[in-house]
């Protein structure tokens, strides 16, 4: 394996420490992904290192004539505080003409957009809950047409579960409008709403450009939640670990599907993938109702890489240690092209 100089792009909060030693599971959490990434690829043999990076773009372009590294690994979720932002962030490093990990640009932008996002999968047939975008700004009106209930709203654009919490799954016209002001006042974005899917959590691991590698199906369970809260993936759901425990929380390989789910599922994932002009890797979350019937939800480019969860596990079923998953990421981005390189 050919020793690489890489430039490990992060948030400046969250450059992790030299060692984890001294710090609480819960003070961890904020780096975990920094820290596994970088002191694994250090361990690997590769020179890697650490860029925090706020809202100047002048940190990285000196970082890149400093270090010459022949590979950046972009862990950067926001710039300037907006998760959207992260897309030019990657159209930067193209303009540099350096190789990056994760996804492009064009596939960063149509994901963060959940509405464009689905309706792409809508002109393809891909089956995805039906929705309606809330503008910020415009006074929440109930629709026309007989709403049928229960309906989830959520932000537009925020990842990582921001703003969804088990109020965000509404039942009557009441409890809508005043979700889809919350979402306006105190997230700041347009509202999402679609029709909410009750059934299995699913996610689905994706790897490559063109030739793509599915990962075994992932699932999410809930274990002692209460039959009166909605068993969604609500921001404390997935950050708070007192809570996680207390609900009996597990994420695992994907048991008792119906016959041939698994290859369709597959498939599925793949398609989605190729739609939304996706590359690198990516994290596609999904439900499956009673009957078997499968919808895509989200699709999640560039998804949490920390050691042990969802992402890298799966990998790891599918006989994918974690150094070698992130030689696969590298060798990705250095193997993609785009324009620049002809």
């Amino acid at each position: 394996m050919k020793r690489l100089r890489v430039l490990v792009l992060m948030d400046e909060d969250l450059v992790p420490p030299d060692s984890v030693e001294g710090y609480s599971e819960e003070e961890q959490l904020e780096w975990q992904t920094e820290f596994d990434v970088l002191t694994t690829l250090k361990n690997m043999g590769h020179d890697a290192q650490a860029l925090g990076v706020s809202d100047d773009l002048g940190v990285i372009r000196k970082k890149l004539l400093e270090m010459k590294p022949h590979i950046t690994f972009n862990l950067l979720e926001e710039f300037h505080g907006l998760a959207i932002f992260d897309q030019h962030v990657a159209s930067y490093l193209e303009l540099m003409k350096q190789p990056y990990t994760g996804c492009n640009p064009r596939g960063l932008m149509l994901a963060h957009d959940k509405a464009i996002s689905k309706q792409i999968l809508s002109y393809h047939r891909i089956p995805t809950p039906l929705f309606a975008v809330y503008p910020r700004g415009k006074v929440a009106r109930p629709p026309r047409r007989k709403q049928v209930y229960p309906l989830l709203v959520k932000s537009v654009i925020e990842e990582a579960s921001l703003g969804i919490t088990k109020d965000s799954i509404v039942h009557t016209e009441k409890q809508l409008i005043d979700r889809i002001a919350y979402i306006h006042e105190e997230i700041c974005t347009d509202a999402l709403v679609e029709e909410f899917i009750e059934g299995r959590e699913l996610y689905v691991g994706l790897l490559g450009n063109q030739r793509l590698q599915t990962f075994p199906i992932w699932e999410m369970t809930f274990g002692n939640l209460p039959d009166n809260i909605p068993k969604i993936a609500t921001r404390r759901v997935k950050w708070d670990l007192k809570y996680q425990k207390e609900i009996g929380l597990k994420t695992h390989a994907a048991t008792d599907l119906p016959p041939g789910a698994a290859k369709k599922i597959s498939r599925l994932c793949r398609r989605v993938y190729r739609v939304l002009f996706q590359s690198g890797y990516s994290r596609m979350d999904l439900r499956m109702t009673e009957d078997g019937k499968v919808y895509v939800l989200e699709a999640n480019p560039n998804p949490n890489l920390s050691f042990g969860e969802d992402f890298a596990e799966s990998a790891e079923k599918d006989q994918l240690s974690y150094p070698q998953l992130l030689q696969r990421i590298l060798n990705l981005g250095l193997r993609y092209h785009p324009g620049w390189r002809g």
